[in-house]
């Protein structure tokens, strides 16, 4: 009879117990659930245009580069794309630009595809540049902005008459890729620091800057998170949309690449998943921000960045104006902008051989 009671009373312990931790468990995530949504709203804030920048912006060429501004939807939300080349006929380059940026941080890409014959259509996502959005959203907000605009250039004469190549970089260059999946006629595709899925790099991210070791706790809220945000096109994967189609696709990636990292989440480290056997590599020495800037221009860059958090460094958000304007005014943009001949000549010769 004794033991019976003390059994019984070890059952109503060990439940009490198992109450207490599940409870546990369930206000833990329902924490972290607000507290990754906070995160999220704050690093998919908007990208605004800066008021100054170290590299060309079309305000500085816009006599020799002119172009046409075009508006179409994606989701609720009216974005401002930008035809230039209107008379090229090449084939029509679309561009997806990075995450925190806009189309006019690759005008050095722009200004080199029109010099080469193409028409270029540059565009700025979802909560980026000249778009509307109160937010960038997420890392797979890019895919979905880029099949809208492909739909919109396959219904505007100026611009469905040509073949369609696509150069995407980081964001973009994951937007590229993935968006092979929508069914759109793509000649070739050229993906410079991509990851592989949204996922990926989120926890990639999450474990660099958030959680640690704790991520695969958090994957859970993750990724709740990012159905939430992205339903369907929540976690599309570059790879599988590569393989869904026998598009020529040229992955480019640096090997000092940080924050798309070349080991981790790039579509590059899975390679021997692969099967599209259209798909060609190329890799150098750059990082996130270097890898398709001339030698010359990659060492400048960092140099001139390294000036700028020295000047950060020491006056916070009160830079005098004169400082800021002069040093601006003394980085030499024809330096910094320069690409690197190498990779963008692959790139070309890419586009056309896929043409044959």
């Amino acid at each position: 009879m004794e033991q019976a009671v003390k059994k019984s009373k070890g059952k109503r312990i060990a439940k009490i117990i198992l109450i207490i931790l599940l409870s546990l468990i369930i206000v833990f995530y329902i924490v972290s659930f607000f507290i990754v949504q906070s995160v999220f709203n704050d690093m998919f804030g908007r990208a605004e245009i800066p008021e100054n920048s170290v590299f060309y912006r079309y305000e500085d060429m816009k006599e020799k580069y002119p172009r046409e501004e075009v508006t179409f939807k994606s989701g609720e939300n009216t974005l401002t794309g930008f035809i230039y080349g209107n008379e090229n006929t090449k084939g029509l380059v679309v561009i997806s630009h990075g995450h925190g940026g806009y189309s006019e941080s690759y005008f050095s890409e722009t200004r080199w595809f029109v010099d080469n014959g193409y028409k270029v259509f540059a565009f700025d996502n979802t909560g980026s540049g000249h778009s509307e959005g109160d937010g960038t959203t997420g890392m797979a907000q890019s895919v979905i902005d880029l099949d809208a605009a492909l739909t919109f250039a396959e219904s505007d004469e100026r611009l469905n008459s040509l073949p369609v190549f696509l150069y995407g970089h980081s964001w973009g260059g994951y937007a590229v890729t993935a968006v092979l999946s929508k069914g759109h006629d793509i000649a070739a595709s050229v993906s410079i620091a991509g990851y592989d899925t949204p996922m990926g790099i989120v926890c990639e991210f999450a474990e660099e800057m958030i959680t640690g070791p704790l991520t695969i706790i958090e994957y859970p809220v993750l990724w709740v998170s990012n159905k939430i945000r992205f339903g369907s096109d929540a976690n599309i994967s570059a790879v599988d949309s590569i393989n869904s189609t026998d598009t020529p696709v040229l992955i480019v990636h640096g090997r000092n690449d940080e924050t798309v990292e070349i080991d981790g989440a790039a579509i590059i480290n899975q390679k021997d998943k692969i099967t599209n056997p259209n798909v060609q590599y190329y890799v150098n020495d750059g990082d996130h921000s270097t890898v398709f800037m001339s030698e010359e221009a990659g060492k400048y860059f960092v140099e001139t960045e390294n000036r700028g958090n020295e000047i950060i460094e020491k006056y916070g958000d009160e830079i005098p104006e004169d400082i800021e304007k002069e040093y601006f005014e003394s980085v030499d943009k024809d330096k910094i902008s320069e690409l690197l001949p190498e990779l963008m000549d692959k790139i070309n010769d890419f586009y056309m051989n896929s043409l044959k």
